[in-house]
């Protein structure tokens, strides 16, 4: 197995050859930088933890910039292990792109869905309601009866384990299966996954081979290791831009 991390970009769509439309959703995956390796004779399992998006240093703790020191890596805000049983081209520092996964192939895609925040049992689990609509009915969105009488009278009522209730709705782990890879594009780390995933824009996605019908392709490893935090793709692009007080040549 192999996988990335990413950020959902927003939904669109495509048209095939006969003109259908097939709606997509856009993630940027990658780049990850590989933080470090575990194995079976070291840690007892093997796994690639791979981390992602450049943060500041001050909004993570001493000891995740520590581990991150010691690979000689930027301050990474996500950071993910992913089961697999080659590693033999993975080393700490090797960056991974969007072109670990090819057209056609199929991913799981992991994510935290969006927060509806308290809700009733007819919106949250699809209850159907009362069917009474006259005046003075006191069912209506409502749960009913939540439990029959324990024992006998004046005891009180036994609601059973798992029974539907209003709650929380939402914020929560969500995982959608076998999304088909429409586009690849390894430059810009863009993929184009058909249908839709979980999060809201901006949410942080665990993209993965596909448990049914995933391929498994061994990893592709763009460059070598990141010579310094300095030379993070957030630091470059603090220099490309000329100092105040200069023109940038056309």
């Amino acid at each position: 197995m192999i996988g990335l991390l990413g950020k959902k970009v927003g939904m669109s769509q495509l048209f095939d050859a006969e003109g259908q439309q097939i709606p997509v959703t856009v993630v940027e995956a990658g780049p990850c930088f590989v933080t470090a390796v575990r194995t079976k004779e070291k840690d007892g399992y093997v796994a690639a933890q791979l981390g992602y998006d450049v943060v500041k240093e001050k909004r993570l703790t001493k000891a995740e910039m520590g581990s991150l020191r010691k690979a000689n890596l930027a301050a990474l805000n996500l950071l993910k292990e992913f089961r697999t049983n080659d590693i033999s081209n993975l080393s700490v520092g090797s960056e991974l792109r969007a072109d670990n996964f090819e057209v056609g192939e199929f991913v799981d895609v992991r994510g935290i869905s969006i927060g509806k925040g308290f809700q009733g049992v007819v919106k949250r689990l699809n209850y159907k309601g009362g069917a009474s609509k006259g005046h003075g009915s006191m069912f209506g969105r409502v749960p009913g009866s939540i439990g029959a009488q324990a024992g006998g009278r004046g005891c009180r009522k036994k609601v059973r384990k798992g029974k539907g209730l209003p709650g929380q709705m939402g914020n929560e782990k969500v995982c959608v299966k076998s999304l088909k890879v429409m586009k690849v594009d390894a430059e810009n780390n863009l993929l184009v996954l058909k249908g839709s995933v979980p999060g809201f824009e901006g949410g942080y996605l665990v993209i993965c081979s596909a448990l049914k019908g995933g391929k498994r392709n061994p990893w592709k490893v763009r460059g070598g290791k990141q010579e310094s935090s300095k030379e993070t793709p957030a630091a470059a692009s603090k220099t490309e831009n000329p100092p105040e007080g200069t023109k940038a040549s056309s």
